[in-house]
């Protein structure tokens, strides 16, 4: 027999080897945490800045633009309540000099006939005066990848008019361009609409669809109808537009509304509202929001609002503006329900499916 104190030198050494090599070889011997609780709720702003927010979903992915001013980039996430943290991508730089090297505003990427474009506004670096359309197209799957290849400028046959924020419009069978452009000889901003002949080619001419004309359009200098995009509800096709100019806190959404079978480029077939149906909200903090984009949930049954908005008075057009979503209803007259902006910093349910 051994030695007590020697025995008691030896257990001790094999209880505390056994022990080790249960850890190394059973997980659960760790300690134990709580459970891990799935997060079900956003806030706004979605990013610190943000202007002209767009978003394209499709494939089970959100795909988002804003207006950066100096390039194009794209960011992939398969949850827009996660915006913040997916990656992103720049997939197209201006040149040093020329008609696209400066002023890079208001991005839009499309999946059109098995490929993807991207509309764009630039200039030569005179800011309002020579802005123009500008097209992007690449033939990937997947555009955060393939190569980007210009198509070039996207105008009115016979035209070289200031030009910005072109967007969508597929109806009849048809694709039509919708832009806020001018006159010659006029820095007010109105909404155009022409057809497509493809997704780079437009096929004139091009016809007036609204001007800033009510009380609360005609805010600032310019006058201001800009930001067009398409919304689509059961048999009404509108067009959501920004309106007063964006140095002010005034800036605001208005609505055209039409028939989802009426002929767009019909200026008769369109009514305005007159009243805007998105608009500052200062007891939320919540200033000049506007230039908004559509999507839909992840599970495809709720209608959800993306926009830029200041969170201080008279902030102005600059990068201070970011993007924000919240969900939103339909009227019984089947006209869209915005509510009212929400506040920042505010836990809200994220979209449903997420």
């Amino acid at each position: 027999m051994l030695p007590n104190p020697l025995y008691k030198s030896l257990a001790a050494a094999l209880l505390v080897a056994l022990w080790s090599c249960a850890k190394e070889n059973n997980p659960s011997a760790t300690v134990p945490t709580g459970p891990v609780t799935p997060t079900t709720t956003y806030t706004n702003p979605l990013l610190a800045s943000g202007p002209d927010p767009w978003v394209y979903e499709k494939d089970g992915f959100y795909y988002y633009m804003h207006t950066t001013g100096r390039n194009l980039t794209l960011w992939k996430t398969a949850k827009m309540s996660e915006l913040g943290s997916a990656p992103s991508k720049v997939i197209w730089t201006p040149p040093a000099t020329g008609a696209t090297s400066r002023d890079i505003w208001a991005p839009e990427i499309h999946f059109l006939d098995g490929k993807w474009y991207v509309y764009f506004t630039a200039g030569p670096g005179n800011c309002c005066g020579g802005q123009r359309m500008w097209v992007l197209e690449n033939a990937a799957a997947d555009p955060t990848t393939g190569t980007w290849v210009e198509k070039g400028q996207i105008a009115v046959p016979g035209q070289d008019l200031w030009a910005i924020d072109g967007t969508i419009l597929e109806q009849n069978g048809k694709r039509y361009l919708v832009w806020s452009g001018q006159e010659p000889a006029s820095v007010e901003q109105r909404l155009y609409i022409c057809q497509m002949s493809n997704p780079w080619t437009l096929t004139g001419p091009r016809v007036q669809l609204s001007r800033p004309q009510l009380t609360w359009e005609t805010m600032g200098d310019p006058k201001v109808n800009e930001g067009p995009e398409v919304l689509k509800h059961n048999d009404k096709t509108f067009l959501v537009y920004s309106a007063s100019h964006c140095s002010t806190d005034a800036y605001a959404l208005g609505l055209l509304t039409a028939s989802s079978t009426a002929d767009p480029m019909d200026p008769t077939a369109w009514t305005k509202s007159s009243q805007p149906v998105f608009s500052q909200d200062p007891a939320n903090k919540v200033y000049g929001p506007g230039h908004n984009t559509f999507f839909k949930s992840k599970n495809g049954q709720e209608d959800w609002i993306l926009y830029h908005a200041n969170a201080e008075p008279n902030k102005g057009c600059g990068d201070a503006r970011s993007p924000r979503m919240q969900k939103f209803t339909w009227n019984p007259d089947g006209t869209p329900n915005f509510d009212s902006p929400v506040p920042i910093g505010v836990p809200l349910p994220e979209p449903a499916g997420e």
